[in-house]
């Protein structure tokens, strides 16, 4: 899988996260594009994996904050379960070196994100209607 990254909404990686996001929360999940799509995009950092030149797995950093947030982890339908999240974060975390990361996972997500390392701290919450727990790795 080859992986790439760009900061800011305005080129092609970050059009096919957009394409990848919109598929996945958008049409699949049914959660409303103007949350899904929040304004931050141009501020952040957009990952997205290819195989054999198409796109597949995206994910989105915020190094705005701290700690840093990963964001809108997803997966074509049609590619899940072939590892390419696992190795698309692999590099995301990678990047970030030693310095703590947090994430929302999505419920169904947990088990998914602890194999990585990190930890559930807290309670469920809601988030664009759907339950999710707040993750760290320090």
């Amino acid at each position: 899988m080859d992986i790439k990254q760009e900061r800011g909404n305005q080129g092609q990686v970050y059009q096919d996260a957009a394409a990848i996001r919109q598929a996945v929360f958008v049409t699949e999940q049914g959660i409303d594009p103007q949350l899904e799509f929040d304004g931050e995009d141009a501020q952040l950092t957009h990952f997205v994996g290819y195989v054999a030149g198409k796109p597949v797995v995206t994910a989105r950093l915020n190094e705005t904050v701290h700690p840093a947030h990963i964001q809108r982890v997803a997966t074509l339908e049609a590619d899940r379960h072939q590892g390419y999240a696992f190795a698309l974060l692999q590099a995301v975390l990678a990047q970030l070196g030693n310095q703590p990361v947090a994430l929302n996972a999505q419920e169904t997500a947990v088990d998914f994100y602890k194999r990585l390392g990190f930890k559930q701290v807290g309670e469920a919450f809601l988030e664009v209607g759907i339950v999710h727990y707040q993750m760290i790795k320090e």
